[in-house]
């Protein structure tokens, strides 16, 4: 195999907080960032009086309005219901191990997958090594999820890492969603999903305890889960129930009962104060904003993750607002582009609060 390097890409993005709308003072907030100002200028008539945009300016902005409106949301592909995927040890040595599982034809369209859980089988450790260690000896268990480029090159991506004890036996459970959602994002046809399992010490340095050399994750017994091989539990919810229903019916009144929907909503800039003789295109937009609320899932599921709060209705997709604005230097005024980001809504979805957004896979 060819050797792995690592991707220490710990961060995360947060949910867009459902509750914000968007505002005169947003678009205000987000123009004067793009444009490094403190405060909204103050234009007088006669500064744009006579004022022509060039061609190649208005053809600028035509193009960001026309990719502003043609974006559509990504089609994403999500499992369906609950279900163990039985994966197999493809390579295992004394503190690595590759993992294996056939994920096709296990996610179907139409739902949404909640959470990913690795089991691994923690092997017990003989009754002569278990005397010759402390009680506290502990071993640090990184997930990462391989990727085997078109190149035939290997990344690796961290999913997960805990501390497990060495006197410990038994199934252990790792949270591996973001290497699902990674996986999703692949081109097809999709290479099965590769985990790399590696045990290291708790502590790093020439004075380190060797304890992490006697955990094992392998096989026991003879026949099927009892035999220790990985396991993988999708859990999912089923977006017919749970999900959006797209846009609002404009005819029906949004109440407390109204399905997550996307409403249409017309922000008006002619007669702002702020933008007067400052946005020169558009005069109006139409930005939607998510409305209505969300099925929340049983009992068990709440129970099950109870770090999760409840789901919402919020914009899960967005699209920029492209816009013409004065600019003045030097007692001279002069059209330019600007493209506010996260504008319109593109797509308004369910979700938990508090789970955090997938990472987009990158090259």
């Amino acid at each position: 195999m060819r050797p792995l390097w690592l991707c220490w890409a710990l961060w995360v993005l947060p949910l867009a907080c459902p509750g914000v709308a968007l505002t005169e003072e947003r678009v205000l907030g987000s123009l004067l960032q793009q444009l490094h100002l403190r405060q909204a200028p103050v234009l007088d008539r006669t500064d744009v009086e006579g004022l022509t945009i060039p061609a190649h300016l208005r053809a600028r902005y035509v193009a960001l309005l026309q990719r502003s409106h043609g974006d559509r949301p990504r089609r994403k592909r999500f499992s369906q219901n609950f279900q163990e995927v039985a994966g197999r040890f493809l390579v295992s040595e004394v503190s690595t191990h590759l993992l294996v599982f056939g994920m096709e034809q296990r996610l179907p369209p139409n739902s949404e997958l909640v959470q990913a859980v690795l089991r691994l089988f923690q092997q017990p450790l003989p009754r002569a090594a278990l005397r010759r260690l402390e009680r506290s000896a502990r071993a640090q268990v990184t997930i990462e999820w391989l990727r085997v480029r078109d190149d035939g090159s290997n990344r690796t991506s961290l999913i997960d890492s805990r501390l497990v004890s060495v006197h410990e036996s038994g199934w252990k459970a790792f949270d591996v969603t973001e290497a699902v959602n990674f996986w999703q994002q692949l081109s097809r046809p999709r290479q099965p999903l590769l985990l790399q399992v590696s045990v290291q010490s708790e502590h790093l340095g020439p004075g380190a305890s060797g304890a992490h050399r006697l955990v094992r994750f392998a096989a026991q017994g003879t026949a099927g889960a009892a035999r220790g091989e990985p396991q993988l539990e999708l859990h999912t919810l089923d977006l017919k129930d749970y999900g959006a229903q797209g846009n609002c019916d404009p005819e029906a009144p949004v109440t407390k009962d109204t399905r997550c929907c996307r409403q249409e909503m017309y922000l008006d800039l002619q007669g702002v104060k702020w933008a007067e003789n400052w946005v020169l295109e558009p005069p109006g937009f139409l930005a939607y904003e998510c409305v209505g609320s969300c099925l929340q899932p049983p009992e068990p599921l709440t129970f099950q993750w109870p770090f999760l709060g409840p789901r919402q209705c919020i914009a899960s997709e967005t699209a920029s607002l492209p816009m013409i604005v004065t600019i003045k230097e030097g007692g001279r005024t002069r059209p330019q582009v600007v493209s506010l980001p996260n504008m319109r809504v593109q797509k308004c979805s369910c979700a938990s609060d508090g789970a955090p957004v997938p990472r987009g896979l990158e090259p």
